[in-house]
């Protein structure tokens, strides 16, 4: 059995590292970077001590023993010292102005208000004082997109008041955004502070890495990922961007980020895409270019010509003719970092790309009279630079005539017309559907196995080539290939408890087959374990991308894989690798950037790094997931063209250079059609034009379309729909076993001869993309006896007291009453399960007793879900038992409690559920 050794000691350095690199100096006068050795610092922002670790939702949601505040991380530094009377007054003013989380789930509050400071007291500080830092913290997340507001996307009146009293009271004024996204940045020069830098939400250690970078112990080196436009209404999508709740027209086309402002608006640009500032300078040098054909490579030497060392990201641009075929005037066509330079050092670099960087993608045949990827004839400029507005011409390849890349028969395109942007800044109409691919799907339909029974043949004798994939399923029956396409969860517990799924070898009858039971764990920013066990939490996806550096994240995801594999978790449900298209997406924190290319390279790393040990990603959220507002019933209306070169493209590099081998679909609607039963997106082109062989599965509870063509008549039954569009398990299901054969359509239809449903052909594909897949995971080799294990040295979380896996799950539709006995000792933790097939609001009565005075005070934290719900305030009963009350949400059919105990002392008897209300009955607030 394989043993992986887990260095917490080298995981932690890697991540803070790249969240160092990730990191983006926007501005840095007055030489107020890095601080000097010995300088007196004042911090300012009641943030400075509640650090953002992550944005909100499903992928920020990860239990850490300890988050390093800003403060915490500035504190640790010698070589400066901090004002603690301001300290202290922060600290008062806090404790009577307590943080506010807002209501949970999708109504978490964007900022916190600030202390409001008055002139003598920033006077008096600047005295003490020789620079002041400011931290601007922000959140947002899933189901909770960021607003065209003060406190959101703009400062709110106490920050700017607070940066403008600063500023003017201090020469170094020192800017510190602890955020996940861009924000309104207009405050630069309204106020000039002498220093600006994103920070990002970068994880647990994200204190660390800022304290690190202001004292000049690292050097930034990160790159924007986004163009930061002057104001809001200057990113073409704003027109568009939520403005219909149940639509969203992409009408600026192709035009996103830089691809626009270079195009049509250079002069809007406040910093834009690729641009960040280092401690030192670098000189970049002559390129020299060369081509073979369509294929082009340019090599430019980087020199560090400032007083210290540092890395710098080199940008190689393209240009395109756009005289007859409306192009964007630069596209991202390749990139490389820098090691680390001394002062005089210099390295050459290599940048490259062929054909399929930068065509374009002609989706109603005006330049061929076929669809495909191409090339318009002309003249095709490569740049080379730090950033999209700074480039030097590096050289240029002639195309004689209109090229056909690759033809590719058309699919996906939108039903509803509307008009994209175009040449010249003119509109014109999208192209439509005029061919439903659906309506041919029993023509393209795969050849249907025999089904022979069961001949002994399990899943390893496939995987040691004694028998084929066809064998195998040929003995699977179909109430088994009903089954297979469902996930168990959340919490199921027949994996990690606490995870989101498990999907495979879900039922008695398949795991007998010897198909693996797959865990999959809610990302990307670190393992989600409802449960409550600690789990590390990395640097958040905006900021890994900043860092330009592909080679750091498959080191941290190499790590990451490791720690997945400890906690037997095959799967993590990550990289979100959506695109940037508008500022105020919710869940850009989790997606990389504005631009495809760099979005599939970043999570081709992360995927190679997780591959390394096995475990692997589920690369997210596929596609055109751009905004959470209304997220499970909005259409996205959006070009085929804008589609394959902007939404798409991302997820096509992640596939084919980065091996991706799991997919998610999304809850939108994509031109009209839910993702999960989206036949040409799914089978057209993932499957038959990318060739892809992986599993795809859907988002959580995701909506499928009915048969009825009427977008709005959707569910969550039709499996069919799922399983004919090749996407292969539905997440989740409460219960998969056969006695729930009946809660889908699937068996029902295929028993019934519905073909226009779905066939047995097709769930036999289903099924060989779900094998091919387990039987590649650490799962698969638990199954056949080589279960990998994890050795930790210096294990942050030595002294977690909660076991990957429990195996106590109380049935209370069967007593509702729960006896007992366990230790209650100071900081232990008690986990359990719950199960019930009857949803809603609870009662819970937990009836203890303590053997001492009424004078001790005996705290105990009930979690839901790893979230806590409510801190039952018992005393010393002299030995008398008590019952305190509380009410809980069971909203699955397995659900995960954690009963943590601040002081020993206290005897739990039992636990008492009674059902109050159904889930149609009750209110958020009620939970």
């Amino acid at each position: 059995m394989p043993e992986y050794i887990l260095d917490w000691n080298e995981y932690t350095k890697t991540a803070i590292t790249i969240a160092e690199e990730g990191s983006v100096l926007l501005k840095n006068d007055r030489e107020a970077l890095p601080l000097n050795s010995g300088a007196k610092v004042a911090v300012f922002g009641r943030m400075q001590n509640n650090y953002y670790k992550s944005g909100t939702g499903s992928g920020g949601m990860v239990n850490v023993k300890h988050v390093i505040s800003i403060l915490e991380g500035l504190r640790d530094e010698k070589e400066i010292s901090l004002d603690e009377e301001l300290i202290r007054t922060y600290e008062e003013w806090e404790s009577k102005n307590p943080v506010d989380p807002g209501m949970g789930w999708g109504k978490e509050n964007w900022s916190q208000p600030e202390m409001p400071l008055s002139d003598d007291l920033v006077k008096a500080a600047a005295e003490r004082n020789d620079a002041a830092i400011i931290v601007i913290a922000r959140t947002a997340g899933e189901d909770r997109d960021n607003t065209a507001q003060k406190g959101s996307f703009f400062l709110s009146d106490g920050e700017e008041e607070m940066i403008q009293k600063v500023c003017k009271a201090f020469p170094k004024t020192i800017v510190l955004l602890n955020v996940g996204n861009i924000i309104d940045m207009s405050f630069v020069e309204k106020y000039d502070p002498a220093a600006v830098m994103y920070v990002w939400q970068a994880g647990m250690i994200g204190g660390t890495a800022v304290a690190n970078l202001v004292t000049g112990k690292a050097v930034p080196s990160g790159s924007l990922t986004d163009t930061i436009a002057k104001a809001l209404p200057d990113y073409p999508s704003s027109s568009n961007f939520g403005q219909d709740v149940a639509r969203d027209f992409y009408a600026e086309d192709i035009f996103v980020g830089y691809r626009y402002f270079s195009t049509f608006a250079p002069e809007k640009v406040l910093y834009p895409f690729g641009f960040g500032l280092s401690y030192t300078s670098f000189e970049i040098g002559t390129p020299v270019f060369s081509s073979e054909g369509t294929d082009v490579s340019v090599k430019v030497t980087v020199k560090n010509t400032g007083a210290c060392h540092g890395k710098k990201t080199v940008m190689l641009f393209a240009e395109a003719p756009s005289d007859r075929f409306a192009m964007p005037k630069r596209v991202l066509v390749d990139f490389a970092k820098t090691s680390d330079l001394a002062p005089g050092e210099a390295q050459e670099l290599t940048l490259k790309a062929g054909a399929n960087r930068y065509s374009a993608f002609d989706d109603d045949g005006r330049l061929m009279g076929k669809t495909g990827w191409v090339l318009p004839k002309g003249t095709y400029t490569f740049y080379v630079g730090e950033n999209a507005a700074d480039g030097i011409a590096a050289g240029s390849v002639e195309i004689a005539d209109d090229t056909m890349v690759e033809e590719l028969e058309s699919a996906f395109k939108p039903v509803t017309a509307f008009d994209r942007l175009t040449l010249g800044g003119k509109y014109e109409p999208a192209p439509l559907r005029t061919i439903n691919h659906l309506d041919t799907r029993l023509e393209r339909l795969p050849k249907e196995i025999a089904q022979t029974g069961d001949k002994g043949i399990k899943l390893a004798d496939v995987k040691n080539g004694k028998n084929t994939l066809e064998e195998f399923i040929a003995q699977i029956p179909d109430e088994d290939l009903a089954l297979i396409i469902r996930g168990e969860g959340m919490s199921s517990p027949k994996v990690t408890t606490g995870t989101a799924a498990a999907y495979g070898g879900v039922s008695k009858e398949l795991k007998a087959l010897g198909i693996p039971t797959i865990c999959c764990d809610d990302g990307p920013s670190g393992m989600r374990i409802d449960s409550g066990k600690k789990a590390f939490a990395i640097p958040n996806g905006t900021c890994l991308a900043c860092s330009f550096n592909e080679e750091l994240n498959e080191e941290l995801f190499t790590w990451f894989g490791i720690e997945m594999i400890s906690n037997e978790v095959d799967v993590i449900l990550g990289p979100g690798i959506n695109i940037h298209r508008h500022p105020l997406n919710g869940r850009n924190f989790e997606y990389f950037s504005e631009d495809p290319l760099l979005t599939g390279r970043i999570a081709s790393a992360q995927i190679k790094g997780l591959e390394k040990h096995g475990v692997t990603a589920t690369i997210k959220h596929f596609c055109a997931n751009n905004r959470e507002t209304n997220r499970r019933y909005m259409d996205s209306i959006v070009s085929e063209r804008a589609l394959r070169e902007i939404y798409l493209k991302g997820f096509e590099i992640a596939i084919k250079e980065g091996k991706a081998r799991s997919v998610m679909s999304v809850y939108n609607m994509i031109n009209g059609c839910f993702g999960t039963s989206n036949y040409e997106l799914n089978t057209i082109i993932l499957h038959d034009q990318w060739g892809y062989t992986g599993l795809l599965m859907t988002d959580w509870w995701a909506f499928i379309q009915e048969t009825s063509g009427n977008p709005f008549n959707h569910g969550n039954r039709e499996h069919s729909l799922m399983a004919r569009a090749q996407c292969d398990v539905y997440m989740v299901c409460p219960h998969v076993e056969r006695e729930a054969l009946d809660a889908t359509d699937t068996y029902e239809n295929l028993k019934s001869g519905r073909t226009d449903l779905i066939t047995r052909a097709e769930l036999q594909r289903n099924a060989a993309n779900i094998l091919r897949f387990a039987m590649h995971t650490p799962a698969m080799d638990a199954v056949m006896g080589n279960k990998p294990t994890v050795r930790h040295i210096d294990c942050p979380f030595a002294d977690d007291t909660i076991e990957a896996k429990v195996d106590v799950y109380f049935d209370i539709d069967k007593d509702p009453v729960i006896k007992i006995d366990v230790d209650t000792s100071d900081g232990k933790d008690y986990v359990f399960g719950i199960t019930t097939d009857k949803h809603g609001l609870y009662t819970c009565e937990v009836v203890a007793s303590s053997e001492l005075s009424p004078l001790a005070q005996l705290p105990v934290t009930a979690y839901y879900t790893s979230i806590p719900m409510r801190v039952l305030a018992f005393t010393g009963t002299d030995g008398e038992v008590v019952t305190k009350e509380t009410e809980i949400g069971l909203l699955n059919k397995h659900s995960i409690f954690r009963l943590h105990f601040g002081k020993r002392g206290l005897k739990l008897h039992e636990l008492r559920f009674t059902f109050k209300a159904g889930v149609d009955e009750i209110k958020f607030e009620d939970m």
